[in-house]
């Protein structure tokens, strides 16, 4: 099947899907325009920032990098992940892999609450089998191993994986389960040299102790083996909610011809612009994310691309604002590298707490108040190997571990920093606007 036209369509009530618009194969195949359907215009919103509701086709950036495919805005956020497109390619096996054959192919269970179709009268996604349960796990794991070695799979396995079933962020082994009537996406180990699915869970569960919002997990024990699930933070209550990465986020935000600084600084100068309000402040979800931040720098968790982490879309018809997801994918990737992929401060991606310290006002936070939440987050990663050992980390991994959360370039940072050091730095806040409240 060759795809050049798709069609859009909104499924924040499944059994009410409303159309959105016309997708479209641009820029020599590698990129996706929208189109937005007349109905869509006089009553629905604006996808992103950079996808206001005007009358025209968006086109994705005009400079893509040579293997680069990109669709429009948040469009881009409702393609597979890299796992998924390896699946797709394995198991659908298209005759041309362009991102409008991904974009088909993923079904209808992708990431946030946009669809997609191949009629614009009708929603008419790619039709897939009914989610594996949790005593398909193992079989499911099984079929998993096998797309990884590049060994045939049979029709029925073809059926359990189909989609790609990675609605988040990545590129291990994962797929999409139903637990008692609620989506999970499962991820299974993936030959690393410590166990990461219980490393991963005792990551998160840490990050909670540390006042960080994260996503369920549960670890599951497999045969020879465990794996992780991890609850979806974009259903609720048999609804979708629309949601986008901070990468699309940040670029919506860029004005025109400008490089998007695709880092925590600038996500967080977002939600304080356009986040939602708790509290009576704008800052609760920015002050999160610096926590988010200095956190993933002590643990050793590099891996904190923009794909990993996301924003929820709250009312988008009424204001459009935007919640910080729950955190997920947090666990160390080992490495000791000693840069991040998401920008920290002025120092770009270094992993130091000074750099991380040096923009703390883009979060809304004095420099005082960023030092008492680093020094919060000091306090837990301090206790990281008696909690992982409560999560059921084997003992061997804690030791590997410990070489990079507890090595020298780590550890230094946590032993030396001087909370006092910010006292004298802190200053006077201006009063809140009285008009702030009702300009929700």
């Amino acid at each position: 099947m060759r795809l050049d036209d798709l069609y859009l369509w909104y499924l924040a009530d499944p059994a009410k899907p409303r159309y959105v618009g016309a997708l479209k194969l641009v820029s020599a195949g590698k990129g996706v325009s929208l189109h937005y359907g007349k109905d869509w215009l006089e009553s629905g919103f604006a996808l992103s920032e950079d996808l206001p509701l005007v009358d025209n086709e968006f086109l994705p950036p005009s400079r893509l990098a040579t293997d680069a495919q990109r669709a429009v805005g948040a469009v881009d956020d409702a393609r597979p992940d890299r796992w998924g497109e390896k699946v797709i390619r394995f198991v659908d096996k298209p005759k041309r892999l362009s991102l409008m054959e991904y974009l088909y192919y993923a079904g209808d269970d992708r990431f946030g609450a946009l669809g997609v179709s191949t009629s614009a009268s009708t929603y008419s996604p790619r039709a897939v089998s009914p989610l594996p349960r949790l005593d398909a796990v193992q079989q499911l794991s099984e079929v998993v191993a096998k797309i990884e070695a590049s060994e045939p799979i049979t029709r029925l396995e073809a059926k359990i994986i189909a989609g790609g079933g990675s609605p988040l962020g990545g590129a291990k082994p994962k797929a999409l389960i139903d637990i008692h009537g609620e989506q999970w996406i499962i991820k299974f180990f993936d030959n690393q040299p410590v166990d990461t699915p219980v490393v991963e869970h005792a990551t998160m569960t840490l990050a909670k102790r540390a006042g960080i919002t994260v996503a369920e997990t549960h670890v599951i024990r497999l045969v020879g083996a465990n794996a992780i699930a991890v609850r979806r933070f974009d259903r609720a209550m048999g609804r979708r909610i629309h949601s986008i990465c901070a990468g699309t986020a940040i670029r919506a935000a860029t004005a025109s011809g400008a490089e998007a600084e695709l880092g925590y600084p600038e996500l967080a100068r977002i939600l304080r612009r356009v986040g939602i309000i708790r509290d009576d402040t704008y800052q609760w979800d920015a002050r999160e994310l610096f926590r988010r931040m200095v956190f993933n720098i002590l643990v050793d968790n590099t891996d904190d691309h923009e794909k990993n982490h996301s924003l929820l879309v709250v009312h988008p018809f009424a204001n459009g604002r935007l919640k910080l997801a729950p955190a997920y994918d947090v666990l160390p990737t080992n490495s000791g590298q000693g840069y991040q992929e998401f920008i920290c401060g002025v120092h770009g991606r270094d992993s130091t707490l000074e750099n991380a310290m040096s923009q703390c006002n883009a979060f809304g936070l004095l420099p005082a108040e960023a030092a008492v939440e680093v020094a919060g987050i000091i306090a837990i990663v301090d206790v990281w190997k008696t909690h992982f050992a409560q999560a059921g980390v084997a003992e061997r991994d804690i030791e590997s571990l410990s070489e990079r959360i507890d090595g020298e370039a780590l550890l230094s940072q946590r032993t030396r920093f001087d909370q006092t050091r910010y006292r004298s730095q802190a200053a006077k806040r201006r009063k809140p606007s009285p008009f702030r409240r009702n300009s929700q």
